[in-house]
């Protein structure tokens, strides 16, 4: 079970469930393709009497706070992105989750946003150069709202220090094979209903991923993902 830091444990206050078991369900919700109304099956079995609407909030609730501590022990990133776009369907209708890889596949960011257009990639590419810095070279497809949002950047970087802006499809085939991870967990869930609950699960998926491909400090290889997860909150 996930041993929370003391630093933490106002986080959980109010809440009946120990820290361990809240973290324990969340882990599981954003690791594995499972249902919310599965989890309560799984905690039926463990001898708890938990909703399924308390899971979800739950998920809800504490996403921010593993996001907080991935952030904060997130590895560097080489400077060579690749940036593309994809589909999550919020209450029969489609959103766009921004993301970026680097070169060796390693995650660099990602955005839920309701419309795919300039805007949204500016907003995209400045949460990502907050964390990582501006890079040498972005590659992106033919996305004109994507590049519109790139020359905006490099208008405010200067002459001199502008990045590099490929459009090529073929160089975007890591960053999108790397789709098919956030696929595998929001396809079982039917689609989501509101969109703060889509951006906190998808947040929760993405940074479970992330601790997946060791992109912590701290990452120990011989150690399971969820090992490393309780190190992390730890």
């Amino acid at each position: 079970m996930p041993e929370v830091s003391h630093d933490l444990l106002k986080y959980f206050k109010g809440f009946c469930s120990t820290p361990s078991v809240i973290l324990l369900f969340v882990y599981m919700k954003c690791r594995f393709s499972l249902r919310y109304r599965e989890l309560e099956e799984i905690m039926s079995i463990r001898g708890a009497n938990i909703d399924h609407s308390t899971l979800q909030r739950w998920v809800k609730r504490f996403m921010r706070l593993i996001d907080k501590k991935v952030r904060a022990r997130k590895k560097p990133v080489n400077g060579s992105w690749r940036m593309d776009e994809t589909y999550i369907k919020l209450n029969g209708k489609w959103v766009y989750l921004y993301r970026a890889v680097d070169k060796y596949g390693q995650t660099v960011d990602f955005l839920l946003r309701a419309k795919r257009d300039a805007l949204a990639a500016k907003a995209f590419f400045s949460k990502a150069f907050k964390q990582h810095g501006t890079p040498g070279k972005v590659t992106i497809d033919k996305s004109g709202s994507n590049k519109s949002a790139l020359d905006f950047c490099n208008r405010d970087l200067g002459q001199g220090n502008e990045m590099e802006i490929r459009q090529l499809k073929y160089l975007n085939n890591i960053v999108e094979q790397d789709h098919r991870f956030i696929k595998k967990r929001t396809r079982p869930t039917l689609g989501f209903k509101n969109f703060y609950s889509a951006a906190a699960t998808i947040t929760g998926i993405k940074n479970i991923r992330i601790i997946q491909k060791g992109q912590i400090f701290g990452y120990d290889s011989t150690r399971s993902v969820f090992h490393n997860f309780c190190a992390l909150m730890a």
